[in-house]
């Protein structure tokens, strides 16, 4: 399986996904750190891939996504965005609607 597969793959299994640095208990740079807060405070179960793990992934990935930075949160699916789009969301509301509907329409079909 190509590096690109197995990230459509990951994408495609996880309702609520996130790439990050670290892990959500030992974040490996702020950004990951205040998205995994924001997350966290939903109250909902999210899968993570730690990019320095994995750096085949943390090179590619950007390339796929159309997107240069992390964390990089993806719902459904559709990547939601980075730190600043995720705490946006969160500071909203929106983000506990987001993730509160993951995995709706999967049920739905």
């Amino acid at each position: 399986m190509s590096i690109e597969d197995t990230i459509k793959d990951q994408i495609s299994s996880n309702t609520i996904l996130l790439y990050m640095k670290g892990s959500p208990d030992q974040p490996q740079c702020g950004f990951s750190a205040q998205t995994v807060r924001c997350l966290t405070s939903c109250g909902k179960r999210f899968a993570y891939v730690d990019i320095l793990a994995n750096p085949e992934i943390r090179a590619t990935l950007p390339l796929i996504a159309n997107w240069p930075t992390f964390p990089q949160l993806y719902v459904d699916g559709e990547l939601i965005g980075g730190c600043d789009i995720v705490t946006d969301l969160f500071e909203s509301g929106e983000l506990q609607k987001i993730v509160d509907g993951a995995g709706q329409q999967a049920a739905a079909h």
